[in-house]
């Protein structure tokens, strides 16, 4: 009990360098080991994986959700305003919702990736983790994962826009908008555009709920996530 008071006392009157130390003597002196530690840090990946990437997987959970929506690449912007201007917006939005669809599916690949990177969480990645900005675990996690999702993502985003029908879709669509005189005709790749945007998305909703672990207790939903994440709160 002694050792807990002097803890929290600690954390209560020193700054963020001297929090490192109190940190660094924690599997010897503390109240958390060193796998408790990597282990709240691993819980919180886990909800935002858990909470927020499911959630893309699902119908319009790209296309419905502002935060993570693809839109499209400037050089395809002037495509759908025109088409909308001929009174063509139901294909213009269709042709969105199909590249949205792409990512969707693509997303289904990821988790396992994840969990293989969660699992490599050392003492040392968590101690950065918990001492750093708001989205730290999620830099930690894109940094471990982003070349191998794009890997993953990639054929199945191709794959995809035939299985969805994006292909046939973005085919009509720039078809009737090369159909339109004056214009200057395209042929747009957009597997390589739409499998960054989809990486992009599944981080930014990561982000979303790791930020909420840090300022809400209430989101800390295991006894060892309150604990751990205690340890930021008293910077």
């Amino acid at each position: 009990m002694k050792k807990i008071i002097a803890l929290a006392f600690v954390v209560l009157l020193t700054g963020c360098a001297e929090l490192q130390k109190v940190v660094n003597q924690l599997p010897t002196g503390g109240v958390l080991t060193q796998d408790q530690i990597g282990g709240g840090l691993r819980q919180a990946l886990d909800n935002g994986i858990q909470n927020q990437v499911t959630k893309l997987t699902a119908k319009d959970g790209f296309y419905k959700n502002d935060l993570v929506k693809i839109l499209l690449p400037k050089e395809l912007q002037t495509v759908d305003n025109a088409l909308r201007k001929i009174g063509l917006s139901s294909l213009a939005d269709e042709g969105l919702r199909a590249i949205n669809r792409t990512a969707e599916d693509a997303v289904k690949t990821a988790t396992p990736i994840f969990v293989d990177a969660v699992k490599g969480i050392t003492f040392n990645d968590a101690k950065n983790i918990l001492l750093g900005e708001q989205n730290a675990a999620t830099s930690y996690l894109q940094g471990k994962t982003n070349a191998a999702l794009y890997g993953k993502f990639n054929p199945v985003i191709k794959n995809s826009f035939a299985k969805v029908g994006a292909d046939q879709v973005w085919s009509n669509l720039i078809n009737k908008y090369n159909s339109i005189p004056f214009v200057n005709k395209v042929n747009p790749d957009l597997t390589d555009y739409v499998t960054t945007e989809a990486l992009k998305g599944v981080f930014t909703m990561i982000a979303v709920e790791e930020k909420g672990i840090r300022e809400k207790v209430g989101l800390r939903n295991t006894d060892l996530l309150r604990r751990v994440f205690a340890l930021q709160d008293g910077r």
